[in-house]
């Protein structure tokens, strides 16, 4: 016979949780696809305070793969075809796919059309790899900006930074090199999802871990930094 659940719903730093309650001996907390819905099972008896306790030590854990499937649902497989939806900055274009012998590159039309000048017969290899290097020249425009902006603020100094696709974070931060990298794909998000990610990787230079201190620097300078993370993971 199956356990009577009693199925709640719990809030904890703005992540909504479906809280089951039956008769278990362990705790168990899942994370599902494709929208990261997050489910905690838990003994009927566990009292509301230690069931709030252990969400938050776990929280690192559920952000990280609610992470994934964004990631995973922003890097969906495109055909790179004219009528196909692609972002930049957090605006919805059309792409316009437009032969030419001359050099292969990206122009944004109409604040509607995305057109990606292109060889005939060029692959979906090809035109992907166009539309890349067009994103990542765009971020290296953007991010020199911002770093140079937060160094003055923290006060902390970037000796380098990069950016390629990564499939698991939006961004990483080498503490002893003081070199950050940037996750190609912020491109098609919103400038202050990308903003965020930079201070959030400069601000390891202060403190390599996620804890307390870490959210007390990022709630010092960036005090809305919790619900623009939410909105880059689609949490929102």
């Amino acid at each position: 016979m199956k356990a009577a659940e009693n199925i709640d719903k719990i809030t904890v730093e703005n992540i909504d949780i479906e809280l089951v309650k039956k008769k278990i001996k362990n705790v168990y907390l899942s994370v599902y696809p494709p929208n990261g819905k997050v489910r905690l099972s838990v003994p009927k008896q566990m009292d509301d305070h230690d069931i709030k306790d252990f969400v938050i030590s776990k929280l690192p854990w559920i952000i990280k793969q609610r992470n994934k499937f964004s990631l995973q649902e922003t890097q969906a497989e495109k055909e790179f075809v004219s009528g196909e939806t692609h972002y930049f900055f957090g605006e919805k274009y059309l792409l316009n796919i437009i032969e030419t012998t001359g050099k292969e590159h990206v122009e944004l039309r109409n604040n509607k059309y995305m057109d990606l000048y292109i060889r005939a017969n060029s692959t979906v290899e090809k035109r992907e790899k166009v539309m890349r290097e067009w994103y990542r020249k765009k971020l290296k425009i953007i991010i020199p900006e911002y770093i140079a902006k937060w160094e003055q603020i923290i006060g902390v100094t970037v000796n380098e930074f990069g950016v390629k696709l990564m499939k698991t974070k939006w961004g990483t931060c080498n503490i002893r090199t003081k070199k950050i990298w940037i996750n190609l794909e912020l491109a098609k998000k919103n400038p202050r999802c990308l903003e965020y990610i930079v201070v959030h990787e400069m601000v390891h230079l202060l403190e390599k871990y996620h804890n307390k201190v870490f959210k007390g620097y990022m709630n010092k300078f960036l005090p809305n930094w919790k619900s623009i993370r939410d909105e880059l993971n689609g949490l929102t």
